[in-house]
């Protein structure tokens, strides 16, 4: 099973310091215990800004507006996010209509996404990513694993499930990753402004 560290960085300021972390869920290789599933990987957030690295320019959000994948009577009022893993999207709702859906990339066999009832715990803008096995760090930049944006809603208080951008667009559509819900970056940077903290997410098989 991949763990997370929290881990203090950056320098203090004001007399105030902090730790802020985020788990990601994919690694090029790992060796792992596929009957332990549903963990990810960490990744950390510097406590002072880097540098801005130079990103691809971002693409228009690849809309669909296909059939409800839910009982809107199931549904709470405002925005609510409905994972359907074998659609392999993300429908977002408003006031219990579909409004937009987005491709995703989802959980491998062994490392399933969770399904249940969750609410959105973590947003970060250009995330920076801890190889967990080797504790290599990489900034934000086009080839960060964790892309653009993370949008956190399943923890068992060491691990980390969520949304984020990926460096490998052309995995999206597939079952691939450690248990979080991969975007395309134009897509997760669109999903990002239309949630908040404790907005609803129900992710069903």
């Amino acid at each position: 099973m991949p763990r997370s560290k929290f881990q203090v960085t950056g320098l203090m300021l004001l007399g105030l310091s902090f730790v802020s972390f985020l788990v990601s869920c994919q690694s090029p290789t790992t060796t792992h215990n596929p009957a332990k599933s549903t963990t990810a990987i960490s990744q950390r957030q510097p406590q002072h800004p880097q540098p801005a690295s130079k990103q691809p320019p971002v693409k228009k959000p690849s809309v669909k507006r296909p059939s409800q994948a839910i009982n809107p009577k199931s549904l709470t009022k405002g925005t609510h996010l409905v994972i359907k893993l074998r659609d392999r999207r993300v429908y977002v709702y408003k006031n219990k209509k579909l409004k937009v859906t987005y491709p995703i990339a989802v959980g491998k066999a062994g490392w399933e996404t969770p399904t249940g009832n969750y609410k959105v715990m973590d947003k970060q803008r250009n995330p920076v990513w801890e190889e967990p096995w080797t504790g290599k760090v990489i900034l934000d930049g086009p080839n960060n694993p964790l892309g653009l944006r993370w949008i956190g809603f399943w923890t068992d208080g060491r691990n980390s499930i969520g949304f984020h951008g990926t460096s490998a667009e052309n995995l999206v559509g597939q079952a691939v990753s450690h248990g979080c819900i991969r975007m395309r970056n134009r897509d997760i940077v669109a999903l990002y402004e239309q949630v908040k903290l404790g907005t609803p997410v129900t992710v069903n098989p």
